[in-house]
């Protein structure tokens, strides 16, 4: 069985948060690719980026979703990066994806000076930034369902996720 709903967004989308209370509601398992990929390498994303690099970092990725899609019938966080690669949007094809939108200033302030989030090491803001202007037009067309989550509670935002999933 497919994931009942797939999780994307930029960090500090709340997808862990967000995903958790879902699975919960929906009496289903949350899983996170970045913890399998975690797991996997057998070391934090960070020093994967740091000892290994991001393109090595990108293939355990793409295996990660590859491997999720496949085997988890719950509710799936993907990392913030993972709808970037080409591969990954063609298997969420078919898939019931939502895309939490975050604005800068809310972003900001989940993510803080967070020094374990390797594309924003240096000038945490402006990185931030120029993620959410890159990517929001990738993160929309994966998406079949796109939830603002601006100033919003998570429990308010878990319950939206819910009536689009049912």
């Amino acid at each position: 069985m497919p994931p009942r709903v797939v999780v994307i967004g930029p960090p500090g989308a709340g997808k862990t948060t967000i995903g958790t209370l879902v699975a919960r509601r929906l009496g289903t398992e949350f899983r996170d690719t970045d913890t399998d990929i975690e797991r996997a390498a057998g070391k934090p994303i960070t020093d994967i980026f740091v000892d290994d690099g991001e393109p090595a970092f990108r293939a355990l990725e793409r295996d990660a979703v590859a491997a999720a899609l496949a085997e988890h019938d719950g509710v799936l966080a993907l990392g913030g990066g993972a709808v970037v690669a080409p591969e990954n949007r063609a298997l969420l094809a078919g898939h019931v994806v939502v895309f939490l939108d975050v604005g800068l200033a809310d972003a900001v302030s989940r993510v803080g000076m967070n020094r374990d989030r390797p594309l924003l090491l240096e000038s945490p803001r402006a990185q931030l930034k120029r993620l959410l202007d890159e990517r929001r037009p990738v993160y929309a067309e994966a998406a079949t369902v796109t939830v603002d989550t601006a100033g919003r509670d998570p429990e308010d935002i878990a319950d939206e996720v819910v009536e689009h999933v049912r």
